[in-house]
């Protein structure tokens, strides 16, 4: 193992790290550890749990400090800003794509896990750094690397959900209310796959499936989306 290239990172992103092996903890997927038994001993996830706990608090302060909107809407920025798509990007941005250690098989796996990944290791950094230097170095790695995304969010209405940004584009272009309809049903009530398609003005925009007729609509509006941007 190349400990050179985190170290490399740990200096250049924080000044240095104390336990360079708390940052490559934070960089191991739990996939690798079954192709290094003898040489990993300890995946990401536990750093992520505390990660997770240490980014939501920072944003949440932020978004009570700096704006007074209703309850509601700040829970909706809040789930935008630490949504997976969100801090993966950050992740990426941050150069760490190199630094994970993954197994082979999910060296080769798709786009959406690899997102996952990466949103996981970002957490897992935070954690890390949390041990490491404290709330405050934290706090202050989550305000460079993540909250600049906010104002991108808020102008792309991204933090609204699926169903409700579809409305919104359809009302403003077309002058409809999106109607959902269940295409077909299968499967036992315990495994229920549902297909519905959204209409517009009888004509339809989308189709999704899903475990649940809500989760089957969302998936339906974020493909009808796709015709509306």
């Amino acid at each position: 193992m190349d400990v050179t290239k985190y170290q490399d990172f740990a200096l250049s992103h924080f000044g240095g790290f104390g336990d360079i092996n708390l940052l490559i903890t934070a960089f191991t997927h739990r996939s690798y550890l079954n192709e290094h038994k003898k040489t990993a001993l300890e995946h990401n996830e536990r750093l992520e749990f505390l990660g997770d706990a240490v980014l939501e608090l920072v944003v949440t302060e932020y978004l009570y400090g700096n704006y007074s909107e209703p309850e509601g809407i700040l829970t909706n920025w809040r789930s935008a800003l630490v949504r997976t798509e969100s801090i993966s990007a950050s992740g990426a941005r941050e150069g760490f794509e190199p630094l994970l250690r993954l197994s082979r098989g999910e060296k080769r796996g798709s786009e959406r896990a690899r997102q996952q990944i990466l949103a996981n290791a970002y957490e897992a950094v935070i954690g890390a750094l949390y041990l490491e230097k404290g709330y405050d170095a934290a706090r202050n790695y989550i305000t460079k690397t993540l909250l600049p995304t906010f104002q991108e969010i808020l102008e792309s209405g991204a933090w609204l959900d699926p169903k409700s940004r579809l409305q919104e584009m359809v009302q403003n272009k077309e002058g409809f209310t999106p109607i959902y309809k269940v295409l077909s049903e299968e499967g036992p009530d315990h495994d229920k796959l549902f297909v519905i398609g959204v209409f517009v003005n009888g004509e339809k925009m989308g189709e999704g499936s899903g475990p649940s007729k809500q989760a089957a609509q969302v998936a339906a509006a974020t493909d009808a989306m796709k015709k509306f941007v």
